[in-house]
């Protein structure tokens, strides 16, 4: 891959090796650090932090001040916003060293990250989840949740679009049409479904 495939500013740094996509740009004062891979079309803001043999997909804006740190993976689509935390052990001590018990975060397809949220290790945020800003994630986002609080609970539900859905947040089942896009979901059994992916999973 070309240099001139991707844009880094002149104050950050960039170890070898790494790979980062055609049209993806990385700001002032940020570090990619070695065996990453970024996609194609990323946006990376000041002062974030990628750390060795993380994942991003394609078309991610990671805003400023943010640190991707080991054993994330970022789909394609996914929202990081200003100042949110990732971590990657869950009981980390100064004289204990623990490298050898990174957990892996997963991070599906289209999900946003509100500011200064807090992501602790070892789950997984579903497809178009929303993650309020400020909000404490403790366990595992179902798809299209929005998630909301210390620690985060399921509040609603989140068209891919971001708009929020006209369906209760736990209960009854049922079915909403986004009021902006006209996109179709489906709730059953506190999961809900682009009415497409529930038709796909009945064949």
């Amino acid at each position: 891959m070309s240099q001139l495939d991707y844009f880094v500013h002149e104050s950050s740094y960039v170890d070898e090796p790494c790979s980062i996509g055609a049209g993806s740009k990385v700001w002032h004062f940020s570090h990619i650090m070695s065996n990453c891979r970024v996609g194609e079309r990323c946006n990376i803001g000041q002062n974030v932090v990628v750390s060795p043999d993380v994942v991003i997909g394609n078309n991610v804006k990671i805003q400023n001040n943010v640190s991707v740190y080991t054993g994330v993976i970022l789909e394609d689509d996914v929202f990081c916003g200003p100042s949110m935390v990732f971590t990657n052990v869950i009981n980390p001590r100064s004289h204990v060293v623990r490298k050898n018990e990174y957990r892996q975060t997963l991070v599906k397809r289209g999900a946003s990250m509100g500011a200064n949220c807090t992501i602790v290790c070892g789950i997984t945020i579903g497809q178009y989840a929303f993650i309020g800003a400020g909000s404490v994630v403790t366990h595992d986002v179902p798809a299209y949740a929005l998630m909301v609080g210390n620690p985060a609970r399921v509040r609603g539900w989140m068209c891919a679009c971001g708009i929020k859905l006209d369906l209760p947040a736990n209960g009854p089942e049922g079915y909403a049409t986004c009021a902006t896009c006209g996109a179709q979901y489906v709730k059953q059994n506190d999961i809900v479904m682009a009415v497409q992916e529930a038709a796909h999973r009945t064949l």
